[in-house]
């Protein structure tokens, strides 16, 4: 057999075969039970080098393999595919979005999952601190590790809910260059990438060098594109179907008088509910079917242009002591598309001003409503301005990444690590289809030529001119880490274990960011996309760290490995309210056989609060929220009616359907240089079990429990959480929640977003998730092939999450008031569905040259989280979607991969008033349908 075939047949199954998904990292053992040679190795979760892989928290790694299995070319369609994970925003996520991709690890919030590269911090990409994944080039990534608990001890602020380390590959000689081409069975969703890159040894083995780029174009598809999203849905009276529904803002225009319906003149079409033109300058009484489909103009998959070039070396410049750098340069390109402008509010209208654009009827029953004779009259309008095209928010996002290293042997025992990296992102952002307020006033009172805004498709070229806005804005953010550390061993027990391990060192990071937007967005003058005032702020941190790990004793009776590990650091911040702080951890690993192994780990750790948290404008937000005093029940509670009435709500008009008009409800939104860190503590405990009577088989069972304390969150845990506590809660209009809301309504009672209720950050919350990991790997050699060598290998590999608690307090002083997310969705407080049950399998059969692969994802079921409402859908079913790949090395050099995802083209559950997105949840089920794959890969 020649060496290329025993490759085929023997390794290179037997490594695939571990690699095909996620594999616990655990000790792949000699007879002996130790490393196969004297090589060690740093295990993400600790600097302390070993020469085993067993370690007291669970580590899950995802195989470089997985990436081209699956079709990836962005990291995210891997990541989120984790039972771990809940997604953050994805390439799904068009309002919010950015074009960024996010990574949310147990459920607990982007913020508090640490991402590394090669295991140092990566760089941010706005205020928020946030890594976006998408600048991780995913065709040279060697694994994905991911660490369950609080890391702060090991790695700093952040890492409550674990770490992420994305480890790029270091030993690529010669080149490598590779294409991928992706598209859905609907023929649309084009995706295209290709690469290159150069790996070469230096001085006659003394380093290497890998210098690589990358270009990755994706088309866009419009939620118009599929049946399930359309149209905008909603939910008839008893929600007990679902109907056209969409904005009550549309091209027509709604014009209602301020007065009171009580006191609005009988007979006048712009008493409540207002007047409505079904062409230009004709009106009628609006009805409640008078709705805008937005669906169609809104993207449902958002387009994506990316160029991504970077390299990184080592040298051993001396005898022991090594150089090393890296760099990356990435320009990403993101649109996000809305329909037209919805134009909301009060203004003035000039009687005589709009005179030519209605009739005579119209112009009488403004001058009824005019009873001081001014000839000016306020009229709450909703006019969609289709005549100014989609809302169109370009980001073109800059970043680049350098780092500097020295590493080297400061004794046989002891070896010294010091770098430092500095990463710098700016993103210029331009919006097209903005509205003037300012302007747009002006355009009705008289100040300015007068505006059409009655009836559809009224405004001129120079109307159009005259009331919108290009706004454009940027945000540049920074982050220097110096960091140098010591780390060895120091002596043995004697009792047949490794050398007891330190690590000793200290760190020094700045983050800094800003927010500059234009004056029109500062000011609060623009209609359309979110506005905001300028943010700007940085800190610093000192720190001093350390690691110890205590192997006692292995290959004893009764003790096949004992160890324990320990670890600290002390964090000196600038910040104020934050100060000094201490994070710690401790873990115990205990195997009385070989076939068996304990572990558990407890960890404190912390996460100072981001400069957009702390220093952010405020800005106003649009989340979907449901107004408590629109509820039918309002009317018939005497507490929830006189709290209405005491918020501004007019008697008459407490829980009609009218006082909310949108599903939205705009607020104000800002950071607080006042905030104090947030405090975990994490526990895991499991066991793993190698039967030696089985080979090739692992069993991992995990159980975990993070606590996280002072949780920063906007004020009441969100709008619609606030809303819920003021009115259905407390039930005080003395009280902070109550208050937020007293002056944000008109006079008609409703929020209109003239003065938008202020929902600030604070440390007001508690969350705590529990669960317990499974997984399990099986594979075996077979001894018959169809185009091998006479063997092949067979795989398999299962990681599921059993989720027991996803507890949101939103205010930890009314610690009875917990939303409980395991196994539920929703917009008031859960958001994207959080399953009990949540599993990725995958069955490979490796056959010489072929590697064939089945992916089978299931969800449980979830439901709704608003116990207090009636959705027609209150249960999403259990979801299952299946993969199909191959991949074939074609020659020695070239390899080929094509592959189907969502074989069964499984559609996601269609959803009325309590969806997010294109009437579903498109970052947790499928809204692309059957898509196809196929890619190349040339070595030479």
């Amino acid at each position: 057999m020649s060496k290329i075939a025993l490759l085929r047949t023997g390794v290179a199954p037997a490594i695939l075969g571990a690699a095909l998904l996620s594999t616990s990292v655990m000790a792949q053992e000699t007879e002996a039970g130790a490393a196969a040679s004297d090589d060690v190795i740093v295990v993400t979760g600790s600097r302390i080098a070993r020469r085993n892989l067993d370690t007291p928290a669970p580590i899950a790694v995802v195989g470089q393999e997985e990436f081209k299995l699956s079709g990836t070319v962005n990291v995210e369609q891997v990541i989120n595919t984790l039972p771990q994970v809940i997604p953050g925003t994805t390439s799904f996520s068009n309002n919010p979005g950015g074009g960024v991709s996010t990574l949310n690890l147990r459920g607990l919030g982007d913020t508090r999952t640490m991402v590394l590269v090669n295991g140092r911090r990566w760089m941010f990409y706005d205020a928020s601190q946030l890594v976006d994944l998408n600048t991780i080039p995913t065709f040279l990534l060697q694994d994905v590790n991911v660490v369950t608990g609080g890391a702060s001890a090991v790695y700093g602020s952040d890492a409550l809910a674990g770490v992420v380390d994305f480890t790029l590959r270091k030993n690529l000689v010669g080149v490598e260059a590779g294409a991928q081409y992706n598209i859905t069975g609907e023929g649309d969703g084009r995706r295209y990438e290709a690469y290159i890159a150069f790996g070469t040894e230096l001085g006659d083995g003394r380093g290497h060098a890998t210098v690589y780029g990358e270009y990755y174009n994706r088309s866009s598809i419009m939620q118009s594109g599929r049946g399930f999203s359309f149209e905008a849905l909603g939910e008839n009276a008893d929600s007990t179907g679902l109907i056209p529904g969409g904005s009550s803002t549309t091209p027509n225009g709604r014009f209602t008088s301020t007065r009171p319906a009580a006191s609005c003149p009988t007979g006048n079409v712009f008493c409540s509910p207002g007047a409505y033109f079904t062409a230009p300058g004709v009106s009628r009484r609006r009805v409640a079917t008078d709705l805008y489909n937005y669906a169609p103009d809104n993207y449902l998959m958002v387009p994506q242009e990316r160029y991504l070039m970077g390299g990184y070396a080592d040298y051993e410049v001396v005898d022991g002591h090594t150089a090393y750098t890296e760099v990356t340069f990435v320009n990403n390109r993101v649109a996000n598309e809305l329909a037209a402008t919805p134009v909301t509010g009060t203004f003035n209208v000039n009687i005589n001003a709009v005179s030519p654009f209605l009739s005579a009827g119209d112009i009488a029953a403004l001058r009824q409503l005019d009873t001081a004779g001014t000839g000016v009259v306020p009229l709450t309008i909703q006019r969609r301005v289709n005549e100014t095209g989609s809302r169109n928010s370009l980001d073109e996002r800059n970043a680049f990444r350098f780092l500097v290293g020295m590493r080297g042997a400061v004794t046989d025992a002891i070896n010294y690590d010091v770098y430092y990296s500095y990463a710098r992102t700016r993103n210029s952002n331009i919006q097209a289809g903005n509205i003037s307020r300012s302007a747009f006033q002006r355009g009705l009172d008289g100040t300015d030529p007068a505006i059409n805004i009655f009836g559809p498709g009224t405004l001129t070229p120079a109307m159009v001119d005259q009331i919108t806005i290009l706004a454009q804005n940027g945000d540049v953010s920074t982050l220097q880490v110096a960091n140098a550390s010591l780390s060895g061993s120091l002596f043995n027990t004697g009792m047949g274990a490794d050398d007891v391990g330190f690590a000793f060192g200290g760190e020094y990071r700045k983050m800094a960011s800003q927010f500059i937007p234009d004056t029109a967005l500062s000011s609060g003058d623009v209609i359309g996309f979110n506005a905001g005032d300028p943010t700007a702020g940085s800190y610093n941190v000192k720190e001093l760290f350390a690691e110890l790990r205590v192997p006692i004793a292995a290959h004893q009776p009764g003790i096949e490995l004992l160890e324990v590990t320990g670890a600290g650091r002390y964090s000196d911040y600038s910040l104020g309210n934050v100060g000094s702080v201490w994070t710690y951890a401790a873990g115990a690993t205990y195997a009385p056989i070989r076939d068996i192994t304990f572990r558990g780990q407890y960890a404190r750790a912390v996460r100072a609060p981001n400069v957009s948290e702390l220093f952010g404008g405020q800005a106003v937000g649009f989340p979907q929220a449901a107004d408590p005093c629109a509820a039918a029940s309002a009317a018939t509670d005497p507490t929830i009616r006189a709290l209405c009435i005491a918020s501004g709500v007019p008697a008459s008009a407490v829980g009609t359907a009218g006082l909310q008009i949108n599903p939205q409800i705009q607020g104000l939104f800002g950071g607080n240089p006042n905030l104090r860190e947030e405090t975990s503590d994490s526990y895991t405990a499991g066991v793993v079990l190698r039967p030696s009577f089985i080979p090739g088989l692992s069993i991992t069972a995990d159980w975990y429990n993070i606590k996280v304390k002072n949780s920063i969150a906007t004020f009441g845990g969100g709008l619609g959480n606030a809303l819920d506590l003021c009115y259905n809660q407390i039930q005080d209009i003395n009280s902070p929640y109550c208050q937020a809301f007293v002056g944000s309504r008109n006079a008609l009672g409703q929020f209109d977003g003239e003065i938008p209720p202020a929902i600030l950050n604070a440390n007001i919350g508690k969350l705590e998730v529990e669960g317990i990991d499974v997984e399990l790997n099986y594979s075996k050699p077979l001894d018959f092939a169809l185009v091998g060598d006479g063997q092949s290998r067979i795989s398999f590999n299962f990681m599921g999450t059993y989720t027991l608690k996803n507890n949101i307090t939103p205010v930890a002083d009314l610690p009875d008031q917990v939303n409980e997310c395991a196994g539920r969705f929703g917009t008031l407080a859960c958001g994207n569905p959080t399953p009990k049950y949540k599993w990725t399998t995958r069955l490979s059969w490796v056959d010489g040259p072929l590697t064939s692969s089945l992916r089978w994802r299931h969800l449980s079921s979830v439901r709704d989280d608003d116990d207090s409402s009636l959705y027609f859908v209150e249960k999403i079913p259990s979801y299952d979607q299946f993969d199909l790949s191959f991949s074939l090395d074609v020659t020695e050099t070239f390899n080929m991969s094509l592959g189907m995802n969502n074989m069964f083209d499984k559609k996601p559950k269609i959803l009325g008033l309590n969806q997010e997105q294109a009437n579903t949840y498109p970052g947790t089920y499928d809204v692309l349908g059957r898509d196809f794959f196929v890619s190349g890969r040339l070595k030479f």
